[in-house]
C-alpha cells in the first residue's frame, strides 16, 4: 500500500515540475515452453496481476514492453486497467541498441509515470541510460524487484528500489541461465 501512495504522490508532483517517473520491472515468471517465446507461468500471471495492483492506482501515462509474450503478458492487466496500449520496442538482438531505443521511447513521453516491462539483462542498463546509477543485471531467479527512477527536469535522478508480488526464492542469484 505504501508503494501506491508513494507513486501517486511522485506522479502528481511530476506533472507540476515536468518530472518523469519510470517504474521498471522484469517480466513475470515464464513457463518452460514454448522456448522461443515463453508465456507466463501461473506464478508469472499472479505477478502480472500484482504489478497492476502495485501501480494501478497511480496515474500511469504509458507502458513500454518488448515484443516477447512474457513482457506483453506481464503488462496486460495494468494496460487493461488503465486503458492503455503498450508501446512495443523490439528486443532480442543487440542489447545496447534495444536499451537506446527504449530510453528514446521513455524520453519521447511527456512528463508523467511510465512503466517499462523488460528483461533481466535490460533493466539495469536502461536505468543507467536514463541517468540512474549503474547496477548489476537482475539474476535469473529474481522477479519481484521494482525500480522507480525519478527524473526531475531540474535536478539529479533518484532511484527507489522495492519489491512487489510474491517474494523471490531465498537465493535467487544462485545460478544464471539466460534471460
Amino acid at each position: 500500500m505504501g508503494l501506491i501512495v508513494l507513486l501517486a504522490t511522485v506522479a502528481a508532483r511530476a506533472d507540476e515540475r515536468a518530472t518523469r517517473v519510470i517504474v521498471l520491472v522484469r517480466h513475470g515468471e515464464k513457463a518452460a515452453a514454448p522456448a522461443d517465446d515463453a508465456v507466463l507461468s501461473d506464478a508469472g500471471r499472479a505477478r502480472a496481476d500484482a504489478l497492476a495492483a502495485a501501480v494501478g492506482d497511480a496515474h500511469v501515462d504509458a507502458i513500454i514492453t518488448t515484443q516477447f509474450a512474457r513482457t506483453r503478458l506481464t503488462a496486460k492487466p495494468l494496460a487493461e486497467a488503465r486503458h492503455l496500449t503498450p508501446i512495443v520496442i523490439e528486443g532480442g538482438g543487440d542489447i545496447a541498441a534495444h536499451v537506446r531505443a527504449t530510453a528514446a521511447a521513455v524520453r519521447a513521453q511527456p512528463a508523467g509515470l511510465i512503466v517499462v516491462v523488460g528483461h533481466s539483462n535490460t533493466i539495469a542498463p536502461l536505468i543507467a541510460a536514463l541517468g540512474g546509477p549503474t547496477l548489476p543485471d537482475i539474476c535469473d531467479g529474481e522477479y519481484s524487484r521494482l525500480f522507480t527512477l525519478v527524473l526531475p527536469a531540474d535536478g539529479p535522478s533518484r532511484l527507489i528500489q522495492s519489491h512487489y508480488g510474491a517474494p523471490d526464492p531465498a537465493e535467487p542469484c544462485g545460478r544464471r541461465m539466460g534471460r
